[in-house]
């Protein structure tokens, strides 16, 4: 199971520590956390799929303490959400480009052998809610995300650390055009992942359990 985990370590937001931002206007994306190929990815669409994660941490986690420590630990929630919105749609495109597909058996397949080796189905939910902050509703969906990585990589002869296996995503990250509210930072093309930008209506919020932009 490591080398799986390694694959969604890598194709969910394992991003670095950052500090929380808060924007204040000037608001270039009225209503979108992103563009992507045209389609936009609204700020409700990002706050829903974030508020999942968060009941599914407070139906694991009921003791108030315990959650509070829980969600300072995910404190780039939001953003990290985001990257993984996008980035599931640029790799959609770049295995569609190679002819890649991947059928709901090979997931339910996946599923099944990931449950095994977790413990059963709650096992296997909770382990990648408390690890890649997946939410239960999600898993499906971040299971036929690794097995698109895993056929793209093995369709180019490479691997999902290799740059040949990056460059396809590049190529799809500028097809797909992507551009991100700058509250939430830029997409990097070239490395095909979410950055932190600094803007002058952007300032850093420190409260504890902070995590929403405004």
């Amino acid at each position: 199971m490591h080398r799986r985990r390694r694959t969604a370590l890598l194709l969910t937001a394992a991003i670095a520590a950052a500090p929380l931002l808060t924007a204040c206007g000037n608001d270039a994306h009225p209503g979108a956390a992103a563009v992507v190929g045209g389609q936009r990815i609204t700020v409700a669409q990002l706050e829903n799929r974030v508020n999942e994660v968060r009941e599914a941490q407070r139906a694991v986690v009921t003791d108030d303490a315990q959650y509070a420590q829980a969600v300072a630990k995910t404190g780039t929630l939001t953003r990290d959400t985001l990257h993984g919105m996008v980035l599931d749609q640029v790799l959609h495109r770049a295995a569609q480009d190679a002819g890649v597909t991947v059928t709901r058996k090979e997931v339910q397949d996946m599923r099944s052998g990931l449950e095994e080796q977790a413990g059963g189905s709650k096992g296997l939910e909770t382990a990648w809610l408390q690890q890649y902050g997946i939410a239960p509703e999600r898993l499906d969906d971040n299971l036929r995300l690794q097995l698109e990585a895993q056929k793209l990589a093995a369709s180019l002869g490479t691997n999902t650390g290799d740059p040949a296996f990056w460059s396809a995503l590049t190529k799809a990250s500028e097809e797909l055009d992507v551009d991100l509210n700058p509250r939430y930072g830029t997409w990097d093309a070239e490395k095909s992942t979410r950055v932190d930008a600094k803007t002058p209506w952007v300032r850093e919020v420190t409260t504890a359990g902070t995590e929403q932009t405004a």
